[in-house]
């Protein structure tokens, strides 16, 4: 959870340098690539998670 949480704060901070820095735009495209990635991260994640699996012995 920590892990999600540090990529969205990471994915923030740049879009916000990308918009507000002239010609920084690029930091602003790796934002949402990394908001997209963290995303995917976190559905793939939490859908797995739910699961319980039996140890055979």
């Amino acid at each position: 959870m920590s892990l999600f949480l540090f990529l969205i704060l990471v994915a923030l901070v740049l879009g916000i340098i990308g918009f507000a820095v002239h010609g920084l735009f690029y930091l602003l495209i790796i934002g949402v690539l990394v908001l997209l990635a963290d995303l995917f991260y976190a559905g793939v994640r939490f859908r797995r998670g739910g699961r319980k699996h039996r140890i055979a012995r």
